[in-house]
């Protein structure tokens, strides 16, 4: 029995979801282990290597090695890799006999109001909650009302379509594990993702898997053995349709090499996409499909083995996959044309960030210090500098830090960026010691020992004193303006009130734009991808005061919000306000979301001119306000 990274994170989050529910807000010590609990799930979620090899190599102390993973939660895991299941979640479910799976992540109904509904009605799952509201029932309990009712049903439907789609970064890590072990496979000379997944598209239907094989059965027999496989839903001698353990459905065609550009473009771009395409090949008297490009007069193979190749034939330069939407990119990629090509040339790419300016620390809801996040940024993420971005005091349950407080953080991130300066900062004997034996699981994943490498570079790394304002009702801020403008850059962004109309909402930021302390708005239209569509805002008006204030706007890289949308970015970029990408990371394993906002930018068309912090720092500070 393999158990995946995946489901053994699920598991945790189920036993906190119920725990949650088996509490009340005084019972301090079961919402320490709730939020235990989901510490440990994100860890897992995150990790470069499964699980199950670390124990199967070291045991319990190889579980407990692993940051958030102490004993209590080590021995159940352990319990559940052993058998496939946990005693301790099986005694809860007892006492709470739900369907777990169809409540988490649903918006508007966390598990402490679930509990007070199933007091007094007898629901199971989402669909007798649904059934509940539908009959009018649900406003009978105190604490609910029509209006909520409403609401609430619209959440559900929400929350169901949700479901049959996965968040990009959710299927990152399995994809990578499949991709890793079929590249590893000797009868294997070609493998790539395709679809909506080549295309970084923010959620997947499912993933659709191209391999070039001479023993195309062989290679079939191979991947419906994966550990991550649930069922085999038909096969054939060159395909296969699977379903995996996490519910998302793969599909791998082998395909001849002389045919893998064009089944690359073929299943890559959108539907509409792929129909502009084959009607240029009609005007031509071609015809393409996922076996080449074809002439229609002699029936001659035309081009198959490259995607550029096919481009080419058909007039067109090469699109990159971010971009094959139908949104004006191939009017626009016509062959040689100059507007294109520096277009292409200037869009930003991956790895080009030098810095990140939302990080959060343990000082408020992130899980690291200010050390170790600067660390790791550094010396694993390579980046050249971070801001500090904590939670501002409005913000409660995140801890936010008051006026005294963030003067205090200044101080602190002054001496550290004195030592940074000194060049000691970043050795193998300054590792943070919480984090010291993280390597050992990160060698397994091929990333090599953090060494004594000092260079000139490292001294230049710095640590930017900023912080996460609270925008209040009114537009207000959190913290007074005069002790904002001694830190090095501040965010705002919206935390609550989301309810508003869109005429407030869209006030609130526009009055935190026209701040002259506030640089810049994160994650602008505070939308959780397939939990909360965000609260309405004008986009339009909040670009045309960004551009009149010279306020920046976020790309949230944090892979449930990618806030914002790549058709809000593309207005960005056609009204010349500036942009960041940022990860927005509460753990050093969160830099990794990066790559997730950069192919949101270059789903927005983005150039390297839009986003600052392509820049140093030093430039970087200049273009603020």
């Amino acid at each position: 029995m393999t158990i995946t990274n995946a489901e053994i994170s699920k598991m945790l989050r189920r036993i906190a979801f119920l725990l949650e529910m088996d509490s009340n807000k005084d019972d301090k010590n079961i919402n320490f282990k709730n939020k235990a609990y989901l510490r440990a799930a994100d860890q897992i979620e995150n990790l470069p290597v499964r699980l199950e090899t670390i124990y199967k190599e070291n045991g319990l102390i190889g579980l407990l090695q692993i940051p958030s993973i102490g004993k209590a939660i080590s021995s159940k895991i352990e319990e559940y890799l052993n058998t496939g299941k946990i005693e301790y979640y099986e005694k809860l479910q007892i006492k709470y006999p739900i369907d777990v799976d169809d409540f988490l992540g649903l918006e508007g109904i966390g598990p402490k109001t679930l509990k007070e509904i199933l007091d007094t009605t007898t629901i199971r799952n989402l669909n007798d909650l649904e059934s509940l509201i539908k009959e009018k029932k649900l406003r009978r309990i105190p604490g609910f009302s029509e209006k909520k009712e409403v609401n609430l049903l619209k959440k559900i439907q929400s929350h169901r379509i949700g479901k049959s789609r996965f968040l990009l970064g959710d299927l990152f890590p399995i994809i990578n594990q499949i991709e890793n072990y079929l590249t590893g496979n000797e009868k294997v000379s070609k493998l790539i993702v395709v679809g909506s997944f080549r295309r970084m598209k923010e959620t997947i239907g499912d993933i659709d898997l191209l391999v070039v094989s001479k023993h195309p059965s062989d290679i079939i027999d191979d991947l419906i053995t994966l550990p991550e496989i649930e069922e085999i839903l038909s096969r054939g001698t060159s395909k296969a349709f699977v379903r995996l353990k996490n519910g998302i459905d793969l599909d791998m065609l082998v395909v001849p090499e002389d045919s893998f550009g064009s089944a690359s473009l073929y299943f890559t771009g959108s539907k509409e996409h792929g129909i502009q395409l084959r009607k240029l090949a009609q005007g031509r008297d071609y015809r393409l499909n996922e076996w080449g490009l074809f002439d229609n007069k002699t029936g001659q193979k035309l081009a198959g083995d490259s995607e550029t190749e096919i481009y080419n034939l058909l007039g067109l330069e090469w699109i990159p996959p971010e971009m094959r939407e139908n949104h004006g990119e191939i009017e626009m990629a016509k062959r040689h044309s100059r507007q294109w090509i520096n277009k292409i040339q200037n869009l930003v790419e991956y790895e080009s960030l030098k810095g990140d300016l939302q990080v959060h620390s343990n000082n408020t809801d992130g899980q690291l210090s200010i050390e170790e996040m600067a660390y790791f940024a550094k010396t694993k993420f390579h980046l050249d500098y971070i801001a500090i971005t904590d939670h501002t005091k409005s913000l409660a349950i995140a801890k936010g830090l008051d006026e005294q407080q963030l003067l205090d953080q200044l101080i602190k991130i002054n001496e550290i960026n004195d030592r940074i300066k000194s060049g000691d900062f970043f050795v193998e004997e300054n590792r943070p010691k919480s984090n010291r034996d993280r390597n050992n699981y990160l060698k397994e994943a091929g990333t090599k020992n953090l060494k004594d490498n000092r260079n000139k570079d490292d001294k230049k790394f710095r640590i930017l004193a900023g912080a996460e304002v609270n925008i209040l009702k009114d537009g207000s801020l959190d913290i007074s303006n005069n002790v904002l403008d001694r830190l090095d850059i501040i965010g705002a962004a919206i935390h609550s009130n989301f309810s508003l109309t869109e005429e407030i909402q869209t006030e609130r930021l526009i009055r935190a734009a026209q701040n002259p302390s506030v640089d810049i708005i994160f994650h602008p239209t505070g939308r959780i991808i397939n939990k909360r569509e965000g609260y309405p805002v004008n986009i339009s008006k909040l670009l045309f005061t960004a551009m009149e204030t010279n306020t920046v706007l976020e790309i949230d890289a944090h892979y449930n919000r990618l806030d914002l949308k790549d058709e809000f970015i593309r207005m960005a970029t056609d009204t010349g306000v500036k942009m960041v990408i940022d990860s927005d990371a509460h753990h050093s394993l969160h830099y990794a979301f990066l790559k997730f906002g950069i192919a949101q930018a270059r789903r927005g068309w983005a150039e390297r001119d839009d986003i600052l912090n392509v820049l140093p720092v030093s430039d970087l500070l200049k273009n603020l306000k």
